[in-house]
């Protein structure tokens, strides 16, 4: 359909509905996947996914947005998304309650499925507790699939910033997971 993510973009900033739809189409279901390992909550996680190309076509609006790097323009406005919500909110993530771990007939979930919802809520807490950059190192490597390149581009920083923020991210990660276990 189109020759490059530049010429899409091009389009874009021109407000044409179709490059605007292609782009949505192209990363909507990523950054809705993206929010939902980040908060957990699929209304927070749609949210997310409104607001960035809310912003995103405000930037178009304005003349702004970018040149290249399409998705990791997209994911970087997710990202300062979450981090804005979670610092007017309060940022601590709480294990789920039995209340919320029952269906909605009211049947009980088995153990095995109570105790994976916990151990994914303790992983998105730790999350939460490790730098900004050093958690959207780890989304995007272990949950997205990136490479050291792609990530980056959407921290904009050097790929040695990239492996050093992961291996200290994973570090971190690790002493907190060991940590809840032996609580």
């Amino acid at each position: 359909m189109y020759d490059s993510e530049e010429q899409l973009l091009h389009r874009a900033k021109k407000y044409e509905k179709e490059a605007l739809a292609v782009i949505y189409d192209q990363y909507s279901t990523e950054l809705y996947a993206y929010a939902m390992r980040l908060f957990g909550d699929v209304s927070l996680a749609e949210e997310c996914v409104s607001e960035t190309f809310s912003r995103f076509l405000g930037a178009l609006k304005q003349g702004k947005g970018p040149k290249y790097y399409l998705k990791a323009y997209l994911y970087r406005i997710a990202h300062n998304w979450a981090t804005d919500y979670c610092r007017k909110k309060d940022p601590t993530v709480t294990l789920m309650d039995e209340e919320h771990l029952e269906l909605e007939d009211r049947t009980p979930l088995p153990s095995a499925q109570v105790e994976s919802l916990i151990q994914r809520e303790q992983v998105r807490k730790a999350l939460w507790q490790l730098t900004s950059d050093q958690r959207q190192v780890i989304l995007l490597k272990y949950y997205g699939g990136w490479n050291n390149m792609e990530v980056a581009k959407v921290i904009e920083k050097p790929v040695g910033a990239v492996k050093a923020l992961q291996h200290r991210g994973l570090t971190a990660l690790r002493k907190m997971l060991l940590s809840a276990e032996d609580i």
